[in-house]
């Protein structure tokens, strides 16, 4: 049972580790006042910049998976202070991620920053939605060519906001 929003990356095996090797005692003090369980204004703001991000899912076999998502800045969308959505553009149609979702709901978005040297981890659930073409429609972006399929909706359970060591900062092509 979680104590803490931070128990979904924080578990007993990681807290055993962190224990062993000394870092146990500052994560701890920081696991009661820090990871977020709502999407705050900082983070809405962070999200609205983002122009792509990966998304982790585990199949049936728990065989992780990490994929590229990308569209124009913003189109990873807050629907409310639990909720994030965003249009599925068609793309190489394996379907890996949407396959494993109906296996296993748990899902992890890393945002990057990498001018700013910052990134964002989130912990969640997803469901993929095919038919409800209001939801699609709001999740769409107007001016990109992409050919929506269906709608991933994302509910928050925690994230995290890391420090910026090791991040190269990296500029995209106009």
């Amino acid at each position: 049972m979680k104590q803490y929003a931070s128990d979904i990356a924080f578990t007993k095996s990681v807290k055993k580790i962190q224990t062993q090797n000394g870092s146990r005692e500052s994560y701890a003090k920081i696991e009661k006042h820090w990871w977020p369980d709502m999407i705050t204004p900082e983070l809405a703001a962070f999200i609205a910049q983002r122009d792509s991000f990966y998304m982790a899912t585990v199949n049936s076999d728990g065989q992780p998976y990490i994929q590229h998502r990308g569209g124009p800045k913003g189109f990873l969308k807050v629907i409310d202070d639990h909720t994030l959505g965003f249009a599925d553009f068609r793309g190489n149609r394996q379907y890996i991620s949407y396959g494993n979702l109906e296996d296993n709901n748990k899902v992890s978005l890393f945002l990057m920053d990498y001018p700013n040297r910052s990134r964002v981890k989130i912990w969640g659930t997803a469901e993929v939605i095919e038919d409800d073409q209001q939801l699609i429609s709001q999740l769409s972006v107007s001016d990109y060519k992409g050919k929506v399929e269906r709608a991933f909706i994302i509910k928050v359970e925690t994230w995290d906001r890391n420090c910026p060591q090791h991040i190269t900062p990296r500029y995209s092509v106009k």
